[in-house]
Formats: structure tokens, C-alpha cells, sequence
């Protein structure tokens, strides 16, 4: 049985990233996993004045606690104007000013969706190169176009080959775990 940490990398509270995490972790069987809403978890832009003069949060220790005693991340990201959010970006930043290879040895199951036919594939693209950076080690991908189209709450995902598509990703990743 893995330690699996789920989350979306969107502050927003309506987030489609954070439903598509819920959706896939309700698929996970046999594994702890923690789900995070990380429209409760603030985090100051990131300046080295304020890493000067407050340090880090408690909050941030411990979601690079919670990553290190992770056996896996499930992880979507959002994308504004063809880039991860700055949200994610500024998440990225804390973390990695706090351990470098705060990811280090962690496998991950990285998505992305979006209201567009693209699914937010170029954040995908971008994150996808980012992580590894930082120890990660991306095991799978998925991205699911046209999220309103193609999700439908209480039922998930709707295009059987897409729905497919995004198992055949999952199961890639729990295996590596």
C-alpha cells in the first residue's frame, strides 16, 4: 500500500483541475491517499524579502513533508495564457527555496484539463520539463480537452476513449509506485 499526496495546482475554487484529482484519486483502490484543496492553502508571492524577513510557512514544511513521505503526487495543472498558473509557478518557487529537490525520488501522475480542445496541454508540456528539475519523476501523463464536454460531476469522464485513455495513464503510474 503507496502514500499517494493528490492535488491540483489552481487556488481557484472552482477549480476543473481539482475535480479531475478528486475524480481520479475516487478510482485509486488499495492506497492511502491525502486530497488537498489548495484554495485553503495561501502563499504570499514569492520575493526574497519576504523569505528574508518571515521565512516559510508552517503550511509549506509541511506540504514538503507530506510530498517526502509520499510514494507518489497526482498532480493536474491549470494554464493561463499557455503557462501554469502563477499560483503553481509561486507554489514551485516556495517549495524549491525551501529544499531544492523537494520532489526528489517521487513518481508522479501529472494531468491537465481545461474548457478548451487543447486540455491545457502546453502547462502539461511545461510542467512536465519543470519537475524533474526538482527529483521528481514523471511516470505518466493525461490531458482531458474540452473538460465541460467531456466530464460530467458524479460520473467523471464521459468520452470512453478519452476515459481510457486516462486509466491506461493511472494504471502506468500505480504500477510504478
Amino acid at each position: 500500500m503507496s502514500n499517494i499526496l493528490a492535488f491540483a495546482g489552481s487556488n481557484s475554487s472552482t477549480s476543473i483541475n481539482y475535480q479531475l484529482v478528486k475524480y481520479t484519486a475516487g478510482l485509486i483502490k488499495g492506497h492511502r491517499i491525502q486530497t488537498m484543496d489548495m484554495a485553503m492553502f495561501d502563499l504570499p508571492m514569492f520575493s526574497v524579502d519576504i523569505e528574508k524577513e518571515h521565512g516559510y510557512t508552517n503550511s509549506l514544511a509541511e506540504l514538503r513533508d507530506d510530498i517526502h513521505t509520499s510514494d507518489g503526487l497526482l498532480l493536474s495543472v491549470n494554464e493561463h495564457n499557455g503557462n501554469p498558473s502563477a499560483y503553481f509557478k509561486n507554489l514551485v518557487d516556495w517549495l524549491s527555496r525551501l529544499e531544492l529537490n523537494f520532489l526528489d525520488g517521487t513518481k508522479i501522475f501529472l494531468m491537465s484539463t481545461s474548457p478548451g480542445k487543447r486540455g491545457a496541454a502546453s502547462s502539461l508540456s511545461i510542467t512536465e520539463n519543470l519537475l524533474p528539475k526538482f527529483g521528481g519523476e514523471i511516470v505518466a501523463t493525461f490531458s482531458l480537452p474540452s473538460f465541460r464536454h467531456n466530464f460530467e460531476s458524479g460520473k467523471g469522464i464521459t468520452d470512453p476513449e478519452l476515459a481510457d485513455k486516462h486509466r491506461q495513464a493511472l494504471d502506468k503510474w500505480l504500477k510504478s509506485l
